[in-house]
């Protein structure tokens, strides 16, 4: 039966398939989310969505570095099972099998050059969220009870990086991390001209983190006046953490900063009027919300 030269090679496939479903089966074996031990709701820090992503990015990583050299092998490997039970040998057959091979490592090269790109990304925007995150903290006294950090807030379908809450408003802050250039002598260029709507980097511009900090700034004014039943002043701030920033022609309703002494910055910095029931409201609507966003995370894991 010519079909049995076919399926009997399959046979050595098996060992194969054995390691490929054992790799399957441990890709989240590295999940660094950590839970309450008190309430058992998820842990959150500066920058936790770039590190689910990042722990997503790892587990792709160890999923295409595991599992490429064994579907890479597979072709060769089903054809050495042919050659011993097909009574004539096709050269063009095994040719097929080869180029299957070189395709799929290809294929698995491009995939890990991919993963490896997306942790470098996800690792820069993380440390840059980190600085911020760390900068912010400095509000956080005893004696500076009025000021109130919160990390990684849910708006929405996205998320705001760091949103706080001083005796004069709030202030949504979003953290974007770009790599800095070299110019041909080798000398590294970390200046960016701010425009009203647009940021001009070494080399080129970008118009969206401008237009996503409004856009995030307008959610947050509307879902506070909503939720507390207030006019609550509220002022976007965009952070470039590693640059040197020139916002003398930036935006009057946006503040475009480094990041470095951004504490002190927002201290003296005032949006709007914001007295002190409607300061308390905002603080208890945005610690309902967090603790609202654990408990539904917490039931969809």
């Amino acid at each position: 039966m010519a079909w049995l030269e076919y399926l009997l090679p399959l046979i050595f496939l098996f060992p194969l398939g054995a390691m490929a479903v054992i790799v399957v089966a441990l890709r989240n074996l590295h999940d660094a989310r950590v839970r309450s031990p008190f309430d058992a709701h998820p842990l959150r820090e500066p920058g936790q969505h770039l590190r689910d992503r990042l722990d997503r990015a790892f587990a792709a990583l160890f999923l295409d570095g595991a599992l490429g050299p064994i579907v890479t092998l597979a072709p060769l490997v089903y054809g050495m099972g042919r050659m011993l039970f097909s009574p004539e040998q096709d050269w063009i057959e095994w040719a097929l099998y080869g180029a299957l091979s070189t395709l799929l490592v290809l294929t698995y090269c491009f995939l890990l050059m991919r993963d490896f790109q997306r942790i470098r990304r996800l690792k820069l925007g993380l440390a840059c969220e980190l600085v911020v995150g760390q900068e912010l903290e400095q509000l956080i006294r005893p004696e500076a009870h009025p000021y109130y950090v919160f990390h990684d807030v849910p708006a929405g379908d996205t998320r705001i990086d760091h949103v706080v809450v001083t005796p004069c408003g709030v202030f949504v802050v979003e953290t974007r991390a770009r790599t800095r250039p070299y110019t041909p002598s080798g000398r590294e260029v970390g200046l960016v001209n701010v425009e009203r709507a647009r940021l001009r980097f070494p080399g080129w511009s970008e118009r969206q983190p401008l237009e996503k900090t409004r856009q995030l700034a307008r959610w947050m004014a509307e879902w506070l006046s909503e939720r507390t039943g207030r006019e609550v002043p509220v002022m976007g701030v965009l952070t470039l953490p590693g640059w040197e920033v020139d916002a003398r022609q930036g935006p009057d309703d946006l503040l475009v900063d480094s990041g470095e002494g951004l504490a002190q910055r927002l201290v003296e910095l005032c949006p709007g009027e914001l007295d002190t029931a409607t300061h308390d409201a905002v603080i208890a609507t945005l610690l309902e919300h967090g603790a609202a966003c654990q408990a539904q995370s917490s039931a969809d894991d």
